[in-house]
């Protein structure tokens, strides 16, 4: 599904330097390289902090923790989506309220957070799936209307750029109060290990969340706020940096395949292309995800992966199915989106290393597979 060692050795005397420079140091924790990577990162992104953390989902937490939301607080995001997403929620003691998503886009569904909203309400949580922007001029919209806070979930969308109807440009990330993403290995920007960071123009809030991330500490032993040990390593930080300068290109190449894949497909009725929103730069394509009509999906998958082509089923079980986040206030009815969409998607794959003739082989391979069992 992605090709690190590829796309290592290319930048292979950087990251090797950078490494380097880390262990020559040897200033491992909070050192040099985490702090130029912060501010690499907020000229990046237009933002005014950055905070580097330990992995996508404390990151995620801690920009919750942040907001200071209570146990019973209602907190709404997406069905469809990984687990970590509605575990911080959990975790914290708050109160996830889960909704359907869109059939087209599979980002959460607007109607569907205007519905669930209550006196209880007090965030949402959009999540930029699979690269491509959730709608969050309307998220932030409804946020206004009813004094909520908008935490982004952009663990699979660094780089995307979302465009508003005034044709005004921001990059994921930037718009909601706070946000939160992941440098697992396999994202858009991965490191070689575990990473996240945690994004606001909140100077209050960044301030706060800085203690957080290092025990609740501002000064050393002097414990502010109730915190957590959640911090980026250097030589992630290194990883990351000479990754960075790189990330625009990644994600073109990641969207010239995209493109490659939806000519291939173009003409299958079968074979649903993923929906893209607005300008071609909203979507970043961390998974090429198709939905499969008239088809089984399930034997697709075991045929792709007899002939050694990788793919996935983002998500296989919605999580209000899951026994984790069960809940009686669940009806089917509210979820008919997300129980179709894990029958029917299948995730190809989509990084920076794809040639020609791999996406050849990886197309004709589902096409003579579904144009045989439709």
């Amino acid at each position: 599904m992605v090709d690190l060692k590829g796309q290592y050795t290319k930048i292979k005397s950087v990251v090797d330097t950078s490494i380097a420079e880390v262990l020559d140091t040897t200033a491992y924790i909070n050192g040099p390289k985490v702090h130029e990577f912060q501010k690499n990162l907020e000229q990046y992104l237009n933002v005014k902090h950055v905070i580097p953390c330990a992995n996508g989902t404390d990151a995620l937490q801690i920009a919750m923790m942040g907001l200071n939301l209570k146990p019973g607080d209602e907190v709404i995001t997406a069905d469809f989506t990984f687990a970590a997403t509605v575990e911080v929620i959990a975790l914290l003691q708050l109160t996830p309220v889960l909704v359907d998503v869109d059939p087209n886009s599979f980002n959460i569904d607007i109607d569907a957070i205007k519905k669930a909203i209550t006196p209880k309400t007090k965030a949402i949580v959009p999540v930029h799936l699979f690269g491509q922007c959730a709608n969050m001029e309307a998220i932030m919209e409804i946020a206004k209307q009813h004094n909520l806070y908008v935490i982004e979930d952009n663990a699979q969308a660094i780089g995307a750029t979302y465009t508003y109807s005034n044709g005004m440009k921001a990059k994921a990330g930037t718009i909601g109060h706070v946000a939160s993403t992941s440098f697992f290995p396999s994202k858009n920007l991965g490191c070689y290990g575990d990473g996240g960071a945690i994004f606001t123009n909140d100077d209050d809030l960044a301030h706060y969340i800085r203690g957080i991330v290092n025990h609740g500490m501002y000064e050393r032993y002097h414990h502010d706020v109730v915190g957590v040990n959640s911090r980026l390593d250097s030589i992630q930080a290194a990883v990351l940096n000479a990754k960075l300068p790189n990330l625009d290109a990644y994600n073109h190449a990641r969207i010239k395949t995209a493109n490659a894949y939806d000519k291939a497909f173009k003409n299958y009725e079968h074979i649903i292309t993923p929906h893209r929103e607005g300008h071609e730069d909203n979507h970043v394509f961390h998974q090429y995800t198709l939905k499969i009509k008239g088809s089984n999906r399930d034997a697709l998958v075991k045929h792709l992966g007899e002939k050694g082509i990788p793919c996935g089923v983002y998500y296989p079980i919605p999580l209000h199915l899951q026994k984790a986040y069960k809940d009686a206030r669940y009806k089917e009815d509210d979820f008919t989106v997300t129980n179709q969409l894990v029958k029917e998607v299948i995730s190809l794959p989509m990084h920076t290393e794809l040639d020609d003739e791999q996406i050849e082989f990886i197309t004709s391979t589902v096409i003579n597979f579904v144009n045989s069992n439709s």
